[in-house]
């Protein structure tokens, strides 16, 4: 800098105009960047299973901010073998000759979505609040479902015959949705062609096996990138993804590609707030391709529940369905995305063009704002019995009112609770010490029972943060004699009293997290200042995984880290 000061006179009175600047607009810029200093130092980067390859990022900035915007996408995990209503393509892994023969020899002859419908469905995701579809136009199978030139294995070989891609682009463009597809470079047809054990994540084929594979990977890339118009978005699983990634970029430059290129969480949602763009794809239940039987699925609030939580960190959520071999969802699946198209009907207001609050949420109430977060929307989850009529009055210690703030609850005009003649049915506000005091009523009537368990949005617009949150991170527990966890205290904010402890569980697995919420946790201890913090826990259970997260626990509001993993021996 002292170079340029002395060599660049122009510089240097550029730069000292600009300082006197910013001095005299501190008190707008000081506040500004701690809070973008909360939002990048608050980034979560879990990666996806079996890759670590989201760092060669050559999607256009505006391509993923187009994306942010929309939101939502409806997953469509499905191929040959949903006719057995098994798990898609894995089985294959470790299979006995006669079944792998009979699985890629015999099976697919019977396939037949004859009452597929792109455009009906895609009309289905839409209603339910998808702005974007993603079919596996190739699993790990390497069963195509398109008219490929490259394999036998594909849906032309089948008793249905037809290009079903075409069908399923044509049907999403109809619909106004963004075009997606998945399409994985493992391929394991091409193993059992060249007399190679069917495993994941196979490398180091040889010069001339490998070679084959990769030109494999760019024929099929350029099929799907050539033959089917634009291409919105693609989502790679699996390895050999860079022939993929080049082929996809070099043909369409604005596919935006998510799994091989950002960060697609699996099966989860991440701990904290990450003001980029990240897209989170998981099940209804516990399997990705339709299982008829033996499955769990989540109930349509959950679903709710992790769409709000998901868009109120930052995130897209990819919701999967597996529609059944007829072509047709599932009545289970179907009745959900249902329930999950009343909802967003009435609050879609909340979900799509939004960006983050200055906080994720209080509690059960989760926050996403407006661009320029003078809106923002509360919306108030785990209350499921809150009645048609009831008025109900929370503490919003993250938002502050102005002279023009207005408050509202999506859907409802606030002036008539049907057959309650009289009855008030307005918003209010009023700013305490403590935060914003909103009172509210669960006015609309949604079932004729007068019982909607889903949660109510609370828009109140021009309103300002009420506070700079502190900046923390989780870090590595030690479990060699007893478990130590440990967190860091980055920044205080503007808090000048803070608590932290931790909060614990036993982790509940992969695909069934998400279907726990109940955390344990340790003392709270008063933190005088910034830096390292840990606590020893006892008396857990030996053989099982936890996992834990630091909690920084502000006047009016609590603050979280992101989630970490430990195993006790």
């Amino acid at each position: 800098m002292q170079y340029y000061l002395l060599k660049d006179k122009n510089f240097s009175k550029t730069l000292i105009n600009r300082l006197r600047m910013l001095i005299g607009l501190t008190q707008f810029v000081i506040p500004l960047i701690l809070l973008l200093t909360f939002n990048m130092s608050n980034s979560y980067a879990q990666k996806e299973e079996n890759d670590n390859t989201f760092s060669d990022n050559r999607n256009k900035p505006e391509r993923e901010e187009w994306l942010r915007d929309l939101g939502m996408g409806l997953f469509l995990h499905w191929s040959f073998d949903s006719q057995l209503g098994i798990v898609i393509s894995h089985s294959m892994v470790g299979a006995s000759p006669d079944y792998l023969n009979r699985f890629i020899n015999e099976l697919p002859k019977s396939f037949d979505p004859y009452k597929y419908d792109g455009y009906r469905m895609a009309m289905q995701a839409k209603l339910a609040g998808a702005k974007y579809i993603c079919i596996t136009a190739k699993h790990h199978s390497g069963f195509c479902m398109w008219d490929t030139k490259t394999t036998s294995l594909n849906i032309m070989n089948t008793a249905y015959q037809k290009d079903l891609l075409k069908e399923y682009v044509d049907g999403a463009r109809k619909a106004g949705l963004a075009v997606g597809i998945y399409y994985s470079p493992e391929d394991f047809k091409f193993l059992y062609d060249n007399g190679i054990t069917i495993n994941r994540g196979i490398h180091n084929l040889g010069k001339e096996k490998e070679a084959a594979y990769n030109d494999l990977v760019r024929k099929q890339t350029n099929e799907l990138f050539t033959n089917y118009g634009k291409i919105d978005m693609l989502f790679i699983d699996g390895n050999h993804k860079e022939a993929c990634k080049d082929e996809a970029w070099k043909l369409q430059p604005d596919v935006v590609i998510t799994r091989g290129a950002v960060n697609s969480p699996e099966q989860t949602i991440p701990g904290i707030t990450t003001d980029k763009l990240w897209e989170s794809n998981l099940t209804m239940g516990t399997q990705w391709q339709y299982k008829p039987t033996n499955d769990d699925l989540k109930s349509g609030t959950r679903l709710i529940e992790i769409l709000i939580e998901t868009r109120a960190k930052g995130g897209n959520l990819l919701l999967n369905v597996g529609p059944k071999p007829d072509g047709t969802i599932a009545d289970p699946e179907e009745r959900r995305l249902t329930e999950i198209s009343a909802w967003h009907f009435i609050n879609q207001e909340a979900i799509h063009n939004v960006r983050p609050w200055i906080v994720s949420n209080e509690e059960n109430i989760w926050f996403t704002a407006s661009k320029d977060r003078k809106t923002v929307y509360a919306m108030v989850t785990g209350l499921p019995d809150w009645g048609k009529g009831q008025r109900k009055e929370f503490i919003l210690s993250s938002i502050k009112a102005t002279p023009n703030t207005k408050i509202s609850v999506l859907g409802h005009a606030g002036k008539v609770i049907e057959y309650a003649s009289g009855k008030d049915a307005k918003s209010y506000f009023t700013q305490k010490e403590n935060g914003l005091q909103v009172s509210v009523v669960s006015a609309q009537r949604i079932y004729n029972n007068n019982k909607w368990p889903n949660p109510l949005t609370i828009k109140l617009e021009n309103v300002e943060p009420a506070l700079i949150p502190p900046t923390l991170a989780t870090m590595k527990a030690e479990t060699s004699n007893k478990v130590i966890l440990k967190g860091n205290l980055l920044n205080k904010g503007d808090a000048k009293t803070l608590q932290g402890c931790f909060e614990y569980r036993p982790y509940a697995g992969f695909v069934e997290n998400l279907y726990f919420k109940e955390w344990k946790r340790t003392n709270t201890v008063n933190l005088d200042k910034i830096g390292e913090f840990i606590q020893t826990v006892d008396n857990l259970e030996k053989g099982k995984s936890y996992e834990f997260r630091f909690v920084i626990i502000g006047p009016n509001i609590a603050f979280y880290g992101e989630r970490q993993q430990f195993s006790i021996k």
